[in-house]
């Protein structure tokens, strides 16, 4: 039976690193997980960038199609949460945010020696299931 949740891999750099993916993508010192990207046809965001993004969009485009809005822009304004979320990579799969179980546990088993060799700090696997991830804080508009 095919499991009806999606997933997601994150990747976590250390600051400098992060620096370089974020501003140098085809830098050398990203080699080996770029091919791994390369591999399994994906590619990584930084989930700070990523909010700073939404945050432009929503401007643009009129606030009231953007229910995260408001925490969106509260977390990229407090410099603790942008220090974290810097360092930290959503792998696309063919330009999926959440794919199947077996394409994410497939980028996961392939960063595992990255992860051993230091390269990348954590990995994280996500799903879909509401009760396994947090919900936008009481009071964020919907």
């Amino acid at each position: 039976m095919k499991d009806p949740l999606a997933y997601q891999i994150r990747i976590y750099l250390d600051e400098r690193l992060a620096e370089v993916a974020r501003h140098e993508p085809g830098n050398l010192a990203l080699k080996p997980l770029t091919d791994i990207l390369t591999k399994h046809g994906a590619t990584m965001k930084c989930q700070y960038d990523a909010f700073v993004d939404y945050v432009e969009e929503a401007e643009k485009y009129g606030l009231e199609n953007y229910p995260l809005y408001e925490w969106t822009k509260a977390t990229i304004n407090d410099s603790a949460k942008k220090e974290k979320y810097v360092k930290s990579f959503t792998l696309y799969v063919q330009g999926n945010q959440v794919y199947e179980k077996e394409l994410a546990e497939a980028l996961e088993s392939d960063f595992q020696p990255l992860l051993r060799s230091g390269l990348i700090t954590k990995l994280s696997k996500h799903d879909t299931n509401p009760a396994n991830n947090p919900q936008p804080p009481a009071g964020v508009r919907k």
